[in-house]
């Protein structure tokens, strides 16, 4: 066996690992039912399955013009996933999209109520007697039916 079979092999083994990650953070983004799971499955999965394709595309190309653009790809994409997803977060959790009911800490509120005057969304605030005993769900939902966001879909 030569180390370009060998190299061959390594590269194959990384597409289909970086594809399958591509492809479950696709279906999470479908499935998962609030924003910060969604954001959370379109992001780390997605990272990680690009940076091994890029890797399994290094591997298969064995160039160093290629390889260098392939490098610089994947440290943007290290740079830029995680701030663009903090933001997204943070813009959900201000504008009542984030479901309480599914946080087990949120320190965001108490932070943002005692920064001077930032008041904290109404469904963030809600009281544990508003949330109908039988399904889970709000009585009184904001953003959506069921104190879901427009976007989601019914598991």
């Amino acid at each position: 066996m030569t180390w370009t079979t060998l190299l061959d092999l390594a590269a194959a083994a990384c597409l289909l690992s970086g594809a399958f990650l591509a492809f479950a953070a696709g279906v999470g983004v479908l499935r998962f039912p609030d924003l910060l799971a969604r954001m959370h499955a379109g992001t780390k999965p997605q990272v990680l399955g690009l940076i091994l394709l890029l890797a399994g595309e290094a591997l298969r190309v064995r160039n160093l013009q290629v390889v260098g653009m392939l490098a610089l790809v994947a440290v943007f994409q290290l740079m830029t996933a995680p701030v663009a997803a903090h933001m997204v977060g943070r813009a959900g959790y201000r504008t009542g999209k984030v479901r309480s009911d599914l946080l087990v800490v949120d320190e965001l509120t108490a932070d943002q109520v005692s920064a001077g005057g930032i008041r904290a969304p109404r469904a963030l605030l809600a009281q544990p007697s508003e949330v109908d005993a039988s399904d889970g769900e709000r009585s009184d939902p904001v953003g959506g039916e069921g104190g879901r966001d427009e976007g989601s879909r019914p598991a």
